[in-house]
């Protein structure tokens, strides 16, 4: 019957132990047979050396500004104090200005229509006037009594230049010599016709004035 096939696991671990422990013992055993001096010395070099810690990152720079524009410069402005005037409490404010005048737009008058056609006239003698009453027509009975005047007639003209009636306007002094005039005037005075305004021949008036002187003897 085989023993090592049997052996217990604890007394194994027990075994570790026990030679861990006689390895801690001889090693304390040497040191203690060391020079304490150098050993003393190892320490104070030890305590003396300085462990510098590395120093902290430096911080990136500061990204430049866009466009690497510099900024602009402060402006410093410098407000100078001004005093004011006194004011004056009798001060008259201006009148406002008057208002501009309205304008006047002139009515749009139409011209005037163009007068219409006129072509009227009066009658007009035909002849020489003298030949109608002449001193051959002086009557008898005025020469007798050595009547002289002025006779005016006024004298109805018809459409056809013809005289259709004589009245004495204006009396020379003597019936004889007034009828006489009106006689022979509608005898032998003979007209051109008077014209209304559209030009036709219509009846019309005219005045005629016979003066009387005595033949010579």
């Amino acid at each position: 019957m085989a023993y090592g096939d049997t052996v217990d696991p604890k007394s194994r671990v027990f075994s570790v132990i026990l030679v861990g422990f006689f390895t801690f013992a001889l090693g304390l055993v040497l040191a203690k047979s060391l020079d304490i001096d150098a050993v003393k010395q190892l320490v104070r070099k030890l305590d003396v050396v300085q462990i510098e810690e590395p120093p902290p990152p430096e911080e990136p720079p500061p990204p430049p500004p866009p466009n690497d524009v510099p900024p602009p410069p402060t402006r410093v402005e410098v407000i100078t104090p001004t005093i004011a005037p006194p004011i004056s409490t009798n001060v008259v404010a201006p009148a406002p200005p008057a208002p501009p005048p309205p304008v006047v737009i002139p009515p749009v008058v139409a011209p005037p229509a163009p007068p219409p056609r006129d072509d009227s006239r009066p009658a007009r003698p035909r002849g020489n006037e003298t030949s109608w009453v002449t001193t051959d027509d002086y009557p008898p009975s005025a020469i007798r009594e050595e009547a002289q005047g002025v006779t005016s007639a006024r004298l109805q003209v018809s459409a056809e230049g013809r005289v259709t009636g004589c009245e004495v306007t204006g009396s020379s002094g003597n019936s004889a010599l007034d009828q006489a005039a009106c006689r022979n005037l509608q005898r032998r005075a003979r007209f051109e016709p008077a014209l209304d305004r559209a030009g036709n021949p219509t009846s019309s008036v005219y005045t005629k004035r016979v003066r009387w002187v005595l033949p010579d003897r």
